[in-house]
């Protein structure tokens, strides 16, 4: 039985965005955002963290400290009782042109293939264009985090905190 997901950005919408995060130690979370993950769980919707991580194709950092940097978030979640579904992340650089870095679909399709996505009731939740432009190349509802540097992308929804875009969410869910 297909559920509804919402995919998440990583960096400027779960956690504090540090260019080219490369230590699990400097991870912080952004305002409001583990009382907004646990409203999405609530409301019966899977989570699925979606991430470009072009350090890695750049050299800045490889996919060992990727997995301790994913490992340390999973771990600091799951101390507030929130677990996420999956997480999918685009190693590439931007010249490779490959299909997974956002705002390419090759990490949705994924999730789709691994999981019963329900995309007519899922949602992308992301502070930046290439968030919107991938829910919006995908065909879902997008909702863009007003963070530092906002610049409007047209996503269906705005909020300043991943909790306020739960409760857009809930309000306009048929759950």
């Amino acid at each position: 039985m297909k559920r509804p997901f919402v995919f998440l950005d990583r960096d400027g919408t779960i956690i504090v965005d540090i260019p080219y995060l490369n230590d699990p130690d400097k991870i912080r979370f952004t305002d409001d955002a583990f009382a907004g993950l646990q409203t999405l769980r609530r409301l019966g919707y899977g989570l699925i963290m979606v991430t470009n991580q072009s350090g890695i194709g750049r050299g800045y950092l490889d996919e060992q400290r990727l997995t301790l940097i994913h490992d340390r978030l999973k771990r600091l979640l799951a101390e507030q009782d929130i677990f996420l579904d999956a997480i999918y992340h685009c190693p590439h650089a931007p010249d490779a042109h490959c299909h997974c870095r956002k705002p390419a679909t090759g990490m949705l399709e994924a999730a789709c293939r691994d999981f019963a996505v329900d995309t007519a009731r899922s949602f992308m939740i992301g502070d930046s264009p290439v968030d919107v432009n991938l829910g919006k190349n995908f065909g879902i509802k997008t909702i863009q985090i007003r963070s530092e540097g906002f610049t409007p992308a047209g996503a269906d929804y705005e909020a300043d905190t991943l909790l306020e875009a739960a409760r857009l969410i809930a309000s306009n869910s048929p759950l």
